[in-house]
C-alpha cells in the first residue's frame, strides 16, 4: 500500500493551497481517508476525514471553516483544500486510510500512513 501526498509548499498567510494524496494498493473505497499533521515540536494532530464515500466529513478545530476534505474515488485520491492560511498552519501534513472513520479522531491507530508533504505559511 502506498499513499503519496503532494502539494505542500511555501505560501503566504491568508494564501490558499490544494494537498492531494494518491492511494494504490488498497480498496480505496472501502476505507475512509483523512490527514494529519505534525509541527516541528508538536504533537500529532488531526485535521480531516472523510467517510469512504464522501457522504461524511469531520474537521478538527484548527480546520473548521477554513479546509476543505473531498475525495474522487475514480482517482484514488484524496484531496485537501486549505483557504485562509495562517502561520500556525505550518506543518508537515500526512494523509492516512482506515477502515474505520471514527479512529481518525478518537486517536486510534490508522490502518495505512502515507509520507507526509511541507507546508510552510509565512507571516
Amino acid at each position: 500500500v502506498q499513499l503519496q501526498a503532494s502539494g505542500g509548499g511555501l505560501v503566504q498567510a491568508g494564501d490558499s493551497l490544494r494537498l492531494s494524496c494518491a492511494a494504490s494498493g488498497l480498496t480505496f473505497s472501502s476505507y475512509s481517508m483523512g490527514w494529519f499533521r505534525q509541527a516541528p515540536g508538536k504533537e500529532r494532530q488531526f485535521v480531516a476525514v472523510i467517510n469512504w464515500n464522501g457522504g461524511s466529513t469531520f474537521y478538527g478545530d484548527s480546520a473548521k471553516g477554513r479546509f476543505t476534505i473531498s475525495r474522487d474515488n475514480a482517482k484514488n485520491t484524496v484531496y485537501l483544500q486549505m483557504n485562509s492560511l495562517k502561520p500556525e498552519d505550518t506543518a508537515v501534513y500526512y494523509c492516512a486510510a482506515d477502515t474505520y472513520l471514527n479512529n481518525f479522531y478518537l486517536g486510534r491507530g490508522m490502518d495505512y500512513w502515507g509520507k507526509g508533504t511541507l507546508v510552510t505559511v509565512s507571516s
